[in-house]
């Protein structure tokens, strides 16, 4: 059963188009989505490895905040443009957004909540979008070339010196 939830996103809280790659971590069933600076991105990895995409203040009802992905590429994409319009209207309105895969539809349905006033208004945080990204990937931000996740992604072992 997907995961269905109502939320709201912060209009001044949208990031820039910004990339990503994905980190296999030892000891983690999963990779660890990276920030990674464009330029080493494109040096070092193939396109294929690069995400790009926005990064958007959101919250549950009660002020559960977190960073949603805004899709910014592939927009003809039924998921993305599907993803991108519930974001959008997610900036006005509490909306759930479901994604439809298991009734084999390659897109999201978008609900605006029955009754807008359901939810309290959120107490949105005073940290700067900057700020919460910095702290939201302290560690798993790639910003030269011999940062350890880019080297494990190049095939490369990190200095001894």
């Amino acid at each position: 059963m997907p995961l269905t939830l109502y939320g709201s996103t912060r209009k001044l809280y949208w990031s820039m188009e910004m990339c990503f790659v994905n980190v296999p971590i030892q000891g983690q069933k999963r990779d660890l989505l990276h920030l990674i600076d464009e330029e080493l991105a494109m040096r070092y990895l193939p396109s294929k490895k690069i995400k790009r995409f926005r990064l958007a203040l959101a919250t549950k009802p009660y002020d559960k905040f977190f960073l949603c992905h805004v899709p910014s590429q592939n927009l003809d994409n039924k998921y993305n443009e599907t993803a991108l319009l519930g974001c959008q209207q997610a900036k006005k309105f509490w909306v759930e957004v479901t994604s439809r895969r298991e009734e084999g539809i390659d897109q999201y349905k978008i609900n605006l909540a029955r009754n807008q006033k359901a939810f309290p208004e959120p107490k949105w945080p005073s940290q700067t979008l900057d700020e919460l990204i910095d702290v939201t990937f302290a560690g798993r931000m790639i910003e030269d070339e011999n940062h350890p996740a880019l080297l494990r992604l190049i095939g490369d072992s990190p200095s001894l010196s």
